[in-house]
Order: C-alpha cells, then sequence, then structure tokens
C-alpha cells in the first residue's frame, strides 16, 4: 500500500487542496483564463488529463484535473459515490475556484458526472464533453451488449472479494483492464505502473467500485427512478461528444444515440484507432479537438474569477 504522495505526480502543473462540497479534492491545474474541469473515470485519476492540461493552457483556459471523490489524493469518504453527489462535488469545485460555471470534461464516469451536471447543476456548466460516455439515459444499449465493462460491473457487485482483486499482486488488474479497454498499444510501461501505484493507496480501490455498485444498484430503486426523472430534462448547453472508434466498452453506435438527449449545439468526433481511453491512446488529437471546440465557442474573460481557498503543495 502507498499514501497519497502516489497522485503527486510531478509535471507543468501546481497541485492543490480545494475544500467542496463537504470534503478535501485534490487538483491539478495550468494556465489562467475561463476554467476547464476535468472529471477523469476508471480505473484512473487526474494524471489520465496529463496530455491535455498544456494544451489547454496555452490556448488560454485555466485547466483543472481533479481527483474524483474516493480517488487519489482526494477524500475517500464512506459515502457519496451516487451521481447525484458526484456532481455536486464537481458543482462545489466550480465555485470553490472562483467561477460562476466551468467548461466540464469528463471521462467515462467523469463523463456521467459531466451529464448529470447538466441536469442538477446547470448553471455550473458553460459546455461539456463526454469522452468515451454516453448519456446515463442512453446506456441501455451497452448493458445489453455484454461488453467488457459490463462484465467488470456485473462482477465488482460483489462484496469484498473485487476490491481484493484489483489489489492483488502489485494492482496487476489495473493493468489489464487498461489493455483490454484500449486498442492494441497502450498503455505504455509508465503509465501502467503510475495508475497500478495510484490504486494501491489505501480504500481506492473499494471507492472506485462503489461508483459501479450505485449506478447498477439504483436502477430498480427510489433514487434511482428519482434521477432516472430528472435526467430526462433536454441538455441545453454546447455537447462535444469524443469517442474513440475501437472501444470495446462503449461501441461508438450506442453512444452517439446521446444525440438525441442533446437541445442544444452538439458535435460528434470520432478518434480513429483509439479504445476507451482515446485521450491518453491518441493525446494530440483529442487536445485539437478540445481546443479547437473551446474556441469556437468563444470563452471570454470570467468576471470576477479568484483564486479558490486552496491549500498549495
Amino acid at each position: 500500500m502507498l499514501d497519497d504522495s502516489a497522485a503527486y505526480l510531478a509535471g507543468p502543473w501546481t497541485h492543490r487542496t480545494v475544500k467542496a462540497a463537504g470534503a478535501r479534492f485534490h487538483v491539478a491545474e495550468a494556465g489562467e483564463g475561463p476554467l476547464v474541469l476535468l472529471l477523469h473515470g476508471f480505473p484512473q485519476f487526474w494524471w489520465a488529463w496529463r496530455h491535455q492540461l498544456g494544451p489547454l493552457a496555452e490556448a488560454g483556459f485555466r485547466a483543472v484535473a481533479v481527483d474524483m471523490r474516493g480517488y487519489g489524493a482526494s477524500d475517500k469518504t464512506p459515502r457519496g459515490y451516487d451521481l447525484v453527489t458526484l456532481a455536486q462535488d464537481a458543482a462545489g469545485l466550480v465555485r470553490a475556484l472562483g467561477y460562476e460555471d466551468a467548461a466540464v470534461v469528463g471521462h467515462g464516469v467523469g463523463g456521467l458526472v459531466g451529464w448529470t451536471m447538466t441536469a442538477y447543476h446547470p448553471g455550473a456548466v458553460r459546455a461539456l464533453a463526454a469522452v468515451s460516455a454516453p448519456h446515463p439515459l442512453r446506456t441501455a444499449r451497452i448493458v445489453a451488449s455484454g461488453g467488457p465493462g459490463v462484465r467488470h460491473m456485473l462482477r465488482a457487485q460483489v462484496p469484498i472479494l473485487p476490491e481484493h482483486r484489483l489489489l492483488a499482486d502489485g494492482c496487476v488488474r489495473v493493468g489489464d483492464l487498461l489493455r483490454e479497454w484500449s486498442a492494441p498499444g497502450w498503455p505504455g510501461a509508465e503509465a501502467e505502473e503510475a495508475y497500478r501505484q495510484a490504486f494501491a493507496i489505501p480504500k481506492v480501490s473499494h471507492c472506485s467500485l462503489e461508483y459501479h455498485r450505485w449506478i447498477f444498484r439504483s436502477r430498480w430503486r427510489p433514487d434511482g427512478l428519482r434521477y432516472n426523472a430528472r435526467m430526462r430534462s433536454p441538455v441545453r448547453v454546447p455537447v462535444l461528444q469524443l469517442h474513440g472508434e475501437l472501444d470495446p466498452v462503449c461501441p461508438p453506435e450506442a453512444a452517439r444515440a446521446s444525440r438525441r438527449a442533446v437541445a442544444g449545439a452538439h458535435r460528434w468526433a470520432q478518434i480513429p484507432g483509439a479504445g476507451h481511453f482515446p485521450h491518453e491512446e491518441r493525446p494530440e488529437e483529442v487536445s485539437r479537438e478540445l481546443v479547437g471546440w473551446l474556441g469556437r465557442l468563444g470563452g471570454g474573460q470570467v468576471d470576477g474569477a479568484r483564486k479558490g481557498d486552496g491549500e498549495r503543495r
């Protein structure tokens, strides 16, 4: 087991701890300007966005990649892994960082959080980029496909055993999942080692699986029914969907159906040769798409922006 220091990887960014929504969140940030909040997916942490932090900063944005609740150096609370609470976390981070709204970029489960923000905290979302993440109400076809992501989610419903499996042999299963869910050729040794070490941080394996347990189990509970009813509200902010052509977890044709949930501007961009992690497998293409899309939206300057009440490290 390692301590939270495994999440403090060095690079051209600044590490901070930000208090929001009753918890502490570790972020890595670069640049100044309109806020772009980057939310990672499973089985990763903020470092998944390392290739995008620089290009976004150079394009005139303040890019902030967060360790989501239960991951990396953020708080590992006993509860709070439902999409509603996680969306509240992200909206609280926007305010704590000194902004009224942000362009939210989310991958996988982080993308589901971004979609959820558009229904529960619409004022906090200026625009949404969903990477390998369909709208939450458009996931039935993915479940029906029985792909590797579905098999992982079903196995995660068993108590205790999935956590031990993720931690066994130095978190070798984390590397296996990255390979199974990506196109051939990724991850390299450096990326696999970073993610395996981050998953060895105490409680991360359990907290990460709690996301998947809520997503699956809530389908038949009152909280899930309330969530689905709220998510039927049309998405009115501009949406960019970025998707790997070879994604085995979420087939592109299933994700593309999310267009029907969007009442505002919508762009679909498929990344050739990429699997479930296009922002890492084809980072230059994804960065170009993000910067170009955000530039076309016309970010402008954020009035009254100030530094959040964070602790630098």
